[in-house]
């Protein structure tokens, strides 16, 4: 039987590009079913993917609306629940999977059995769609000039930001292993790499396949700022890989980052949270 592929498609006042990102999922050359989840949006969202799933009654689209607003972690959880899809993708109502997403990443997680994860490479676009730059440069066929890592990546994902994260597509059984998103974070990303890549390996396809949008009044761009608890989950999420390291190489990837997010607390003036990424990075270095 062909592989099943589900989109998660999550919704958080994107009234302006909710309804393009379902249409990237409708327009794939390998069907993916699709569940929109409007985690309680104040805008007209809600609306937009109502109208959109009438007009398109011809396709099984499965919506969750959220009354109160629960964060991305917890939303995903809940549309992860209705599923038992071979692979998922989490897909931001601001960005867009080009038509052939989908069929790349199942022609490559397919061949590569014990993979949690493939990525890729993206375009960055801004409010109106217009491309800023790529997330590897690429050469005239489309091709990244850098090498990409892939593989065994544990200690790569704990050191430095290197995969784009609307381009993740997961194994689902793996993700489930690992029981989903950790709702008790600001956000997901980061840290379903670093417990994913502690035990499977991730698959690189050298092809740009997602269009990730930048904002500039989004999470991710003020994840530093006071009031924003992207920083504190970072911590959150260093103390877990701190109980996952198992040698040398992953102890200084760990420092590396606890270094480089407490300079980040610093020059925004997060003294208390410094203060702790200094003390967690003391307690790795005389981790035996």
């Amino acid at each position: 039987m062909p592989a099943k592929v589900v989109v998660i498609c999550l919704c958080f006042n994107h009234e302006m590009y909710v309804e393009q990102a379902m249409k990237s999922v409708l327009n794939q050359t390998y069907p993916a079913e699709l569940i929109v989840v409007d985690d309680a949006s104040v805008d007209k969202s809600a609306q937009r993917i109502k109208n959109f799933v009438k007009l398109h009654s011809d396709v099984n689209i499965r919506t969750l609306f959220f009354e109160n607003n629960v964060g991305n972690c917890k939303a995903f959880n809940a549309a992860l629940k209705l599923t038992n899809a071979d692979y998922i993708i989490d897909l931001a109502a601001d960005d867009i999977l080009l038509p052939n997403r989908v069929e790349e990443g199942v022609k490559n997680m397919e061949s590569h059995h014990n993979a949690a994860v493939n990525f890729t490479n993206a375009n960055y676009i801004d409010e109106k769609g217009q491309l800023l730059k790529s997330h590897y440069a690429i050469d005239e066929s489309g091709e990244s000039i850098v090498r990409v890592p892939e593989g065994e990546l544990f200690a790569q994902i704990l050191e430095r930001y290197f995969i784009c994260p609307p381009t993740l597509m997961f194994r689902t059984s793996f993700l489930k292993e690992a029981g989903g998103f950790d709702e008790e974070l600001a956000y997901e990303d980061f840290d379903v790499m670093v417990r994913l890549s502690r035990f499977h390996p991730f698959t690189y396809t050298d092809k740009i396949l997602v269009e990730k949008r930048k904002l500039t009044n989004s999470l991710s761009a003020n994840q530093y700022k006071k009031g924003n608890r992207q920083l504190s989950s970072t911590l959150k999420i260093c103390y877990k890989a701190f109980e996952m390291i198992e040698n040398k190489t992953e102890k200084s990837a760990l420092l590396k980052r606890i270094i480089y997010e407490a300079k980040q607390a610093f020059i925004n003036k997060r003294f208390l949270l410094f203060s702790a990424f200094i003390s967690l990075g003391f307690k790795t270095i005389l981790q035996k």
